[in-house]
């Protein structure tokens, strides 16, 4: 049974949130609180809340203030903001900060709810029509430097993402949780500055095509990117055949960085 907590302080628009949640989850768990303290006080006591929703404009904060302390607090609760100032810079601050996503308040039920599905399952949700500074033009290099940001276990999920493998499938492959799975789905879409996971895997492909790689049998992401990173990854049991294959060195060549934008 999956838990949220709606943090907002007018009721109605509380209720509505609570409709949109259990469109797709009838049996959620839902805690309402209308501060930011109320909720720190929930999440004292209830440890099993998959997912805040948080609108800005609260009694006790001011800005990104309430965001804050709920992440620092609570490092691991995906935070979603939902509010009705909808300006690109302000969106853009949110996801750097590390909300797993922002949409305003006119925002319908349906899409609210479509919003929330994507961003359980690890995705980013914003705004239609809004795209992250950068995303549309990101170079080989750049895309390199931020993935040497993912930790070894971080790489290891978005190799296996690359693969296909849905977040119950890559639990089960590297013994975790399914919920700690889509936290590290999260945060490796939140650093490469990406939306969905499917955008991640046309992106590390894109680097797998400018490397142009010699096909070799066997050979997966994985050493991609080892080499990506600069550093052996921790060993999981059905990869560690790949692991000890090794890509040749090879002098650049002249469209070494290049591609086509999407």
């Amino acid at each position: 049974m999956m838990g949220f907590l709606v943090i907002d302080d007018h009721p109605l628009f509380g209720e509505a949130l609570g409709n949109a949640i259990r469109i797709s989850h009838p049996d959620a768990r839902i805690f309402e609180a209308a501060s930011i303290r109320q909720a720190l006080n929930i999440l004292a006591t209830e440890r099993d809340i998959d997912l805040a929703l948080l609108d800005l404009l609260l009694p006790d904060a001011v800005g990104f203030s309430g965001f804050l302390r709920l992440r620092d607090s609570h490092p691991k609760l995906p935070i979603l903001i939902l509010s009705s100032v909808v300006d690109k810079q302000t969106i853009r601050e949110a996801l750097a900060l590390g909300a797993v996503g922002y949409l305003s308040k006119s925002t319908s039920v349906s899409e609210l709810s479509d919003a929330i599905a994507r961003i359980l399952s690890g995705s980013v949700s914003a705004p239609k029509g809004y795209v992250a500074a950068g995303t549309t033009v990101q170079t080989e290099a750049a895309l390199r430097e931020k993935i040497k940001k993912l930790t070894p276990q971080q790489v290891r999920v978005l190799d296996l993402i690359r693969n296909g493998l849905q977040n119950r499938e890559i639990a089960a492959e590297l013994k975790l949780a399914e919920s700690t799975v889509k936290a590290h789905v999260t945060e490796i879409l939140r650093k490469l500055g990406l939306f969905s996971r499917n955008k991640a895997i046309i992106e590390i492909g894109r680097i797998a095509v400018a490397s142009s790689l010699p096909k070799r049998k066997g050979r997966t992401g994985k050493a991609l990117l080892t080499r990506v990173v600069g550093k052996p990854l921790p060993r999981a049991p059905a990869l560690v055949g790949e692991l000890r294959r090794r890509i040749p060195r090879r002098r650049p060549g002249p469209t070494d960085g290049l591609f086509a934008p999407l």
